[in-house]
């Protein structure tokens, strides 16, 4: 399968489509107030730049996306592959990218949530994979809950 990655605007339907089917997912997964999703209209915001893979029909089949915080902080947000395509790399190829953009806009630290059940394992092995570690709570997420995993990576100064 051949697939290309690259910097677009949330706002075209299939990428609408693949944010629905991470929302419904999560969902599933995480009870509602333990998610903190952006809507596509957050993720079409000057502070965030959204990757998307789409395969060789042109079929968005993943995302991922840098959101900067200030002070030096990005956030990986809408980490999502479809079903049918996991499996193939491409979460880990989104991460890359998200980490060299990250690194050539000067920021300093990357941080993510992540759900805290076992079907986000391989999401988990993703993410240390590319060098994040576990971490406390940032931002305004929950300190103490059960549902919620915060990973964080500092770039060299």
């Amino acid at each position: 399968m051949s697939t290309a990655i690259a910097v677009e605007s949330p706002l075209s339907d299939d990428v609408r489509a693949l944010v629905a089917a991470l929302n419904a997912w999560a969902l599933e997964q995480t009870p509602r107030e333990f998610t903190h999703h952006m809507s596509v209209e957050q993720m079409a915001s000057p502070d965030t730049t959204v990757l998307i893979a789409r395969d060789e029909t042109g079929a968005a089949i993943a995302m991922g996306a840098l959101r900067r915080h200030g002070d030096g902080l990005g956030e990986v947000k809408r980490m999502f592959t479809a079903p049918a395509a996991r499996g193939a790399g491409l979460a880990g190829r989104i991460v890359d990218e998200i980490d060299r953009i990250a690194r050539r806009d000067g920021l300093e630290r990357l941080v993510l949530e992540t759900g805290a059940v076992a079907s986000f394992a391989p999401a988990w092995r993703v993410y240390e994979r590319a060098g994040f570690s576990r971490c406390g709570a940032f931002l305004d997420y929950p300190v103490d809950s059960p549902h919620n995993i915060y990973y964080e990576k500092h770039f060299a100064a």
